[in-house]
């Protein structure tokens, strides 16, 4: 028994050490969160109009992954204190109004025609693009 207590206390000691350290939820650099939209505008982008559902699939997933972290946003803001709570609820509201739009081009992926496809396909992308950058502005000054 005694031999026990010292080998748990190792393990322990061990996995603590042994695992990587991670940032806490929903904080990730700058670089880190530009290069994750690059890369899910450039996937969009490089659907064709054959892959077309799964484009739009790629589109909800976005969309829908962002949602919860815009929520949060709100509850942030709502408990927010400072004076700059009412010019981070405009720019709460005009990010929902982004939000908004994005989805809407998120529909008009499902519905484009061939010849609209690379046209409706870049109107996403540059959407949500925009998207997540009113969404970072806003949680940077949160942060602070």
């Amino acid at each position: 028994m005694n031999r026990r207590v010292p080998l748990g206390i190792l393990a322990i000691a061990l996995g603590a050490f042994l695992t990587p350290a991670a940032p806490a939820v929903g904080q990730t650099s700058g670089k880190d969160a530009t290069q994750k939209v690059t890369e899910a505008v450039d996937a969009i982008k490089s659907y064709t109009v054959d892959k077309r559902n799964a484009a739009v699939a790629h589109a909800k997933k976005l969309m829908s992954d962002l949602d919860p972290k815009i929520k949060d946003l709100e509850a942030q803001v709502s408990r927010d204190t400072s004076a700059a709570k009412a010019d981070l609820e405009r720019q709460l509201k005009e990010l929902k109004v982004t939000r908004d739009k994005t989805a809407k081009k998120a529909d008009e992926l499902r519905r484009a025609s061939a010849e609209s496809w690379e046209s409706v396909k870049h109107g996403f992308a540059n959407s949500y693009k925009d998207l997540q950058s009113a969404y970072d502005k806003i949680a940077a000054r949160l942060r602070k």
